[in-house]
């Protein structure tokens, strides 16, 4: 009888399959892609119905389809807009720039100082100044609107310019804004380098610290820009004659009067609107610079 050799058993290795980082890494991309696609699709959607209806004529407007063209009837809406009444479509635009312009200019400039004296000076009480400032961007400025009335009727404000520049130089959350921003790009030692050198706080303040709050600075300005520019209920309630008014409230006036006299004036609300978003848009463009290149002016060598 022949003799054979018993080999051992040996159990299969079994492999692990593991999921391909890269795939995985892929599928992320392309879901937020997706995500993004989507939320653009919606943000935009608005204004491809606006840019669509401020192309038509009062007829088209009602009984053509509302997401595409049917005619084109812009320059007829722009040379209606800008004679109807004298022109006071132009008067209004020129208030919304005295309003936003003006208003947010000197509110950035008053909260990067006060931003900067909080996060970089130590006195009594900071704390508490601090804290008053972050309840105080908590309450809505529609509870403040009415105070402010009743503040302006007795100094004689009312219908004036200052009624809406006032209230847009002092904006707590710009303020919260700059303090954090100036704690994260300006440092002591640069300060009391500064100093050490012989330069005063002024001094210091303009040449130094307002260089290094560029990117700070000019988002800062650009919120504040949009929020009074879109503002409505401040101007509704202290800003009397048709003059002072401001872009959205002579627009919301002239949406009125197809109820009020049966004046129908959709065609110039809608070419109105169309026109009050492209000061925004430009400023957007026009504050990319300064994040692009504000972003490395706090660093130190």
């Amino acid at each position: 009888m022949a003799l054979t050799e018993e080999r051992p058993r040996t159990n299969p290795v079994r492999r692990i399959t593991r999921p391909d980082p890269a795939a995985r890494s892929r599928g992320g991309q392309r879901f937020l892609l997706v995500g993004l696609a989507l939320a653009s699709a919606y943000s935009l959607f608005p204004v491809w119905w606006l840019i669509v209806a401020a192309t038509k004529d009062r007829t088209a407007l009602y009984q053509s389809n509302g997401l595409w063209f049917s005619g084109w009837h812009l320059w007829d809406n722009l040379h209606q807009l800008f004679t109807y009444e004298n022109g006071i479509f132009l008067r209004w635009t020129a208030n919304s720039f005295l309003y936003a312009g003006v208003g947010s200019l000197g509110g950035t400039l008053i909260a990067l100082a006060t931003g900067y004296g909080l996060a970089r000076f130590r006195f009594p009480g900071r704390g508490l100044v601090f804290a008053c400032v972050v309840g105080s961007f908590l309450v809505p400025i529609a509870l403040l609107t009415l105070p402010l009335y009743l503040l302006f009727s007795k100094i004689g404000l009312v219908d004036t310019p200052w009624a809406m520049l006032i209230p847009c130089l002092i904006n707590p959350f710009s303020v919260y804004l700059a303090k954090v921003y100036t704690e994260a790009t300006v440092p002591y030692e640069l300060l009391e380098a500064a100093r050490i050198d012989g330069a005063g706080e002024v001094r210091i303040f303009f040449s130094i610290v307002l260089r290094m709050m560029t990117t700070g600075g000019a988002t800062v300005f650009l919120l504040a820009f949009v929020n009074t520019w879109n503002a409505f209920f401040l101007p509704l309630t202290v800003l009397r004659g048709e003059q002072s008014w401001t872009l959205n409230l002579g627009l919301y006036n002239w949406s009125g009067k197809r109820l009020e006299s049966g004046v129908d004036l959709t065609s110039l609300v809608l070419t109105g609107a169309l026109l009050s978003i492209v000061p925004m848009a430009i400023m957007m463009i026009a504050m990319r610079r300064y994040w692009r290149t504000g972003v490395t002016l706090g660093a130190l060598k």
